[in-house]
């Protein structure tokens, strides 16, 4: 549909999608020299658009820019196209990038408007669009952005002056059954762990993807809330925990007794350090599934952080009468357990543990911690030795070696131990000290002093 509102451009009766795509194939057809076309569609709805442009205006000379990673100058990137001047067509593809670097920690702030945006200040790529539009003459190409829902948006609101110069605006709608195959691939891949592993890049087309889902009128509302429990998980496994908790928050608002939802809240809550929150989220989520032994195991380690370490145990206790065979809760009962100076009874807790996951190296730096604290220290270091050799870049595990070696006056092999320690973490100021410790009770007042001591 050719020149679009300003502000409604997304209110108005949608043409079929067979009739929006014969308009732009006229459309590009007719341009010649400069031109600005916005098409809003999907991902893989884009990928398809082009290959039959490609077919169907096989006259133009038609090449597609796919960006990656956020960009702030646009105008250079064109500029240093080797064919430039042979173009015609070219397709954009991945502006939402640059949108979501910078809205990633504003997307969701308290000051929204009714689409969910907080529309303040301008991203450098829209903010340089704006101000060298004049510039993009210089180049007798016909720029097709292709664009989410939420991107196009973006375009209208923060960058008026280059999108006023729009020559269409094509919307190609993704049907229920489109919406459904979309949903489905997201739901194919989720896994938190996954997630955790993809780079950073890969993590922010997932969260992309899935965004462009969101904003689609024709969701069905279960698919909604599958996709947004979903955007949490991946906001928490990128580190951006407050909108992890915006995403749970706009699921529960759906449906309020999803434990699944409350109990990630919880997890996000506790990762920025709001224990009595995350500690009330992990309790709603066993208010409606009280055999939900992750969100006990939780609760425990938030608890754990207030100091509050008899109830932990209690509750990693609760998640054990559940799951007895759920190590991780028995390595935290272990720790509690330690807090409280009860160290044989988290020696036993951690080797309850180990009997179940023989390789868990957190377990085994532990529980050469509690054997430290009984002076049995022989004991610590082969067990800290049994997680060095699961993971040898256990930091931790090598500087506490390096302590229990050095209780035992072996001040040689302490040394090593923290060197290897510093080795992996430079700035490991606690290795440092203690290293220094260790070459003054050798004599070597001089390197001691060079380290700091």
């Amino acid at each position: 549909m050719s020149q679009a509102d300003l502000t409604d451009w997304d209110k108005d009766l949608q043409a079929e999608p067979e009739e929006e795509y014969q308009a732009l194939v006229r459309a590009l057809h007719w341009v010649n020299g400069f031109g600005l076309y916005f098409v809003r569609c999907s991902t893989a709805e884009g990928e398809r658009l082009i290959e039959r442009v490609r077919q169907d205006v096989s006259s133009k000379h038609i090449e597609v820019l796919k960006l990656t990673e956020p960009i702030e100058n646009f105008y250079d990137r064109i500029k240093a196209l080797p064919n430039r001047d042979q173009l015609d067509v070219l397709f954009i593809q991945g502006i939402e990038h640059s949108l979501y670097d910078y809205e990633k920690h504003k997307l969701w702030e308290s000051s929204k408007d009714r689409y969910g945006y907080s529309w303040k200040g301008v991203p450098r790529l829209l903010g340089h669009l704006n101000l060298s539009r004049e510039r993009f003459k210089d180049f007798d190409i016909c720029f097709v952005f292709l664009v989410p829902r939420f991107a196009l948006r973006y375009l209208i609101h923060r960058a008026p002056d280059f999108f006023d110069w729009h020559s269409g605006v094509f919307e190609f709608v993704m049907d229920e059954e489109g919406l459904q195959s979309e949903s489905s691939k997201i739901w194919a891949e989720a896994n938190y762990k996954k997630y955790c592993l993809l780079s950073p890049q890969d993590r922010r087309d997932k969260i992309l993807s899935v965004q462009s889902l969101l904003e689609e009128d024709q969701l069905p509302i279960d698919q909604k809330l599958g996709l947004l429990l979903e955007q949490g998980n991946l906001f928490a496994a990128d580190q951006n925990f407050e909108a992890a908790i915006a995403a749970y928050d706009a699921a529960l608002a759906i449906k309020p007794d999803n434990h699944e939802a409350l109990n990630n809240k919880g997890i996000a809550l506790r990762k920025l350090g709001r224990y009595e929150e995350a500690i009330a989220s992990y309790d709603a989520a066993l208010a409606i599934k009280p055999d939900k032994h992750d969100a006990l195991n939780s609760k425990g380690i938030a608890l754990g952080k207030l100091g509050r370490y008899e109830e932990a145990i209690a509750s990693y206790d609760a998640a054990l009468a559940i799951k007895p065979d759920k190590h991780d809760a028995l390595n935290n009962k272990g720790i509690a357990l330690g807090k409280l100076g009860r160290y044989e009874e988290a020696i036993a807790s951690y080797d309850a543990a180990l009997a179940i996951k023989p390789d868990n190296h957190e377990a085994l730096n532990n529980k050469g911690n509690a054997l430290g604290e009984l002076g049995r220290y022989e004991e610590a270091i082969a067990a800290y030795d049994a997680a060095l050799a699961i993971k040898p870049d256990n930091h931790q595990a090598l500087y506490n070696k390096g302590y229990a070696l050095r209780q035992l006056g072996r001040y040689e092999e302490a040394i090593a131990a923290y060197d290897a320690a510093l080795a992996i973490k430079p700035d490991y100021h606690q290795a440092l000290y203690n290293k220094g410790y260790a070459l003054r009770q050798l004599g070597r007042y001089e390197e001691a002093i060079a380290v700091g001591l």
